[in-house]
């Protein structure tokens, strides 16, 4: 893209001009109608790279379009195209998020999402005059994923750039510096993308017009498109480096092997009546545990030392409930084996659980684990009479969930599980806890029937496959409805299921105990990274105001 006169070279800071006999003031910079075309544009191709399209190679060409779009900009101009590229960005990716519940509570989510990407391009756009502008653009994506996840109400972390890598070779960083650097790698990428063709449109014009003050010469100028090509190559070459010291794909390698089963018993509707029938969701997982039984007996699968039943199989509380406590004991008799029981559980007080109880065929409900991370507006409802403001269907939500507070590792029949449920497998922190906690494989049990036949369950099935290979785990997804599956340590999908499907999955699988570089440097390289894009704003802001005086 030709740049406007008077813009530094890329790689540069700017200088305040000679004094001359006449005062002239630099020209504004440009805001035509292409930058927000290019900003909007880069967010639809974002949305490419995630499931749904799956087309992994294009997520760098989002930051790279953001980055152009900004480059030598005001903040006020980075702002509205940064909104603009959030705007274009959330709103499909989030389109199951109004699916039964209409387009207010997805349109909001979206815009809340899009004005931290607003706050980036604003913070991109003062830094695009520093020196190395592609690496603090980088670390400021960071920064802006890691706000979003913790503000407010915990934070919404979905569509982190990280999270778009299943496979290639920035997937392996997943194990060296977790989701933040896989992030990371994707925006220097295109932050570099951005600055090769800024330096290559500058060459063309120099040498065009090699009178025109300002541009560098074509030599100096293809020496930046060089350097930034090389660059740009180093870092997926980097990431396939990275992929020599991990495992395979073997999911018994590693450590003791147990038998584990993952039971999908289906729904009898999609949406948020999903339940109405709670008895038939509840009949289905155990009939399908019935049958697994009598394919054991027959000798056509192994017997499993766990079965693992996914969020809300049981949305009748079996510790007041005689008939489903009953119904349990017959499907954990069937089989021999102790099953996690996703469940929704009467209090404390007026308030409801979400539930993974340990249920044993000998001795009954034992160990449990209560979500740490309820999902505001959907399982809690936070100052409901502002809410019920903008829209009634808060009041779905009619009795809040109460979130726990003990890290979520189990011992279920001897295995050590880590347990996360639904949407708790996008927080770093909380994945975190139970591998620290000592996890040899990580469970996470959801409920995706409330989305429908949307993407919302493969995007997040391939935040599982980020997970396994940050931490060298299997991870085991049971849904009620779909996507389960079983990922190995490398975030290759071993089993998966289809949609509203009942299916039944029995996998041997090593309960890991090696540690990742990632699990043992924790959250640093976010925060590093974060204190990095800190540390160029507050460079710009600097050298902005000593040229203003």
């Amino acid at each position: 893209m030709p740049a406007g006169a008077g813009e530094p070279a890329v790689g540069t800071l700017s200088r305040p001009a000679p004094p001359t006999t006449q005062t002239v003031r630099p020209a504004a910079p440009s805001r035509w109608p292409w930058r927000t075309l290019l900003a909007a544009a880069g967010g639809l191709v974002l949305v490419l790279a995630f499931p749904g399209y799956d087309l992994v190679a294009l997520a760098v060409v989002g930051p790279a379009a953001l980055a152009l779009a900004v480059h030598g900009q005001r903040v006020r101009s980075g702002l509205w195209l940064g909104l603009v590229f959030g705007l274009a960005f959330f709103v499909p990716l989030l389109s199951w998020t109004g699916i039964y519940v209409g387009s207010f509570p997805w349109l909001a989510l979206a815009g809340w999402e899009a004005v931290h990407l607003a706050l980036l391009g604003g913070a991109t756009a003062l830094t695009s005059r520093l020196r190395f502008w592609p690496v603090w653009t980088a670390a400021l994506w960071v920064a802006d994923e890691a706000l979003r996840g913790r503000l407010v109400l915990g934070g919404f972390p979905w569509g982190r750039l990280g999270f778009s890598q299943t496979e290639g070779p920035l997937l392996a960083l997943a194990a060296y510096g977790g989701v933040p650097l896989v992030s990371f790698a994707v925006a220097l990428t295109g932050a570099l993308l951005a600055a090769a063709g800024l330096a290559l449109s500058r060459a063309l014009r120099a040498w065009r017009e090699p009178g025109t003050a300002a541009l560098q010469g074509p030599a100096a100028s293809l020496r930046v498109v060089g350097g930034s090509v090389v660059l740009l190559l180093a870092v997926p070459l980097a990431g396939a480096l990275a992929w020599l010291p991990l495992a395979g794909p073997s999911l018994t390698a590693g450590g003791p092997t147990s038998t584990v089963a993952v039971i999908q018993g289906d729904v009898p509707r999609a949406g948020l009546d999903f339940n109405a029938q709670r008895r038939a969701v509840l009949d289905n997982h155990v009939q399908r545990t019935v049958e697994l039984a009598e394919a054991v007996a027959a000798g056509e699968e192994q017997q499993p030392d766990v079965v693992v039943w996914p969020e809300n199989s049981s949305d009748i509380d079996p510790y007041t409930n005689v008939d489903a406590a009953r119904q349990i004991d017959r499907a954990a008799d069937a089989i021999d084996a102790p099953i996690l029981v996703g469940a929704v559980v009467e209090g404390p007080g007026e308030y409801v659980s979400n539930t993974a109880i340990v249920w044993d065929p000998e001795d009954g409900p034992g160990d449990t684990y209560v979500k740490r991370h309820p999902v505001p507006l959907a399982e809690y409802v936070p100052a409901r009479s502002f809410f019920r403001f903008f829209s009634d269907k808060v009041d779905l939500v009619r009795r809040d969930f109460i979130a726990g507070d003990e890290v979520g590792v189990l011992d279920v029949g001897g295995v050590a599980l880590g347990d996360l449920i639904c949407f708790e497998v996008v927080y770093d922190g909380l994945v975190d806890d139970v591998v620290d906690g000592g996890a040899g494989m990580i469970v996470v049990q959801t409920n995706n029937a409330t989305f429908g036949r949307t993407d919302e369950s493969a995007q997040q099935l391939a935040m599982s496959r980020l997970r396994a290979v940050e931490f060298g785990r299997t991870v085991l997804v049971a849904a009620t409805s779909g996507i389960s599956a079983v990922v190995a340590p490398d975030g290759s999908i071993v089993r998966s299921s289809e949609l509203f499907t009942p299916d039944v999955f029995v996998e041997a699988i090593a309960q890991r105990s090696a540690s990742t570089v990632a699990q043992r440097v924790g959250a640093a390289p976010e925060w590093a990274l974060t204190a990095v894009g800190a540390g160029a704003l507050v460079a710009a802001l600097v050298l902005r105001r000593r040229a203003a005086r």
